[in-house]
C-alpha cells in the first residue's frame, strides 16, 4: 500500500470514529407496567375470571369466599399468575378434561382432609 492510501484510510477511520462518538444514549427508569405488561394483563385475566357468575357459584359451593380468592390471587407471584392465565386460555370451553376431574378430586380430598382432621 502506498502512503497516500494509508493516510486516506486513517483519515476516514478517524472521521467515522468522531462521528460515532457524538451519538448520545438516553437511559431512564421505567415502571413495572412497562417492564412486564403481560404480567398485569395475566393478573387482570385471572381476576376477571373470578367475576364470572359460574365461577362465583362454584367458589361458594366449595366454601371459598370471593374476597379471600381475590386476596390469594393478589398474593401470587408473577410466574404463578402467568401459569394460571395460560391454563385459563388453553382450557377447553364448557367442560373439564380427565386431568381436570382428577385435579378437582385431589383438591376436594385435600380440603376435606385438612378441614376434618383432628
Amino acid at each position: 500500500m502506498n502512503s497516500t492510501m494509508k493516510k486516506t484510510t486513517c483519515r476516514v477511520l478517524v472521521a467515522s470514529l468522531l462521528c460515532l462518538s457524538f451519538q448520545t444514549a438516553n437511559a431512564g427508569l421505567i415502571g413495572a407496567e412497562q417492564a412486564a405488561p403481560a404480567t398485569s394483563a395475566d393478573r387482570a385475566l385471572v381476576l376477571g375470571t373470578l367475576d364470572r357468575p359460574e365461577v362465583v357459584s362454584q367458589l361458594q359451593a366449595a366454601g371459598v369466599d370471593l374476597r379471600s380468592a381475590r386476596e390469594r390471587v393478589a398474593a401470587m407471584t408473577d410466574q404463578e399468575v402467568a401459569g394460571m392465565a395460560q391454563d385459563i386460555q388453553s382450557a377447553p370451553a364448557g367442560a373439564l378434561d380427565a386431568g381436570g376431574w382428577i385435579a378437582v378430586l385431589v383438591v376436594a380430598g385435600l380440603v376435606w382432609y385438612f378441614a376434618f382432621r383432628k
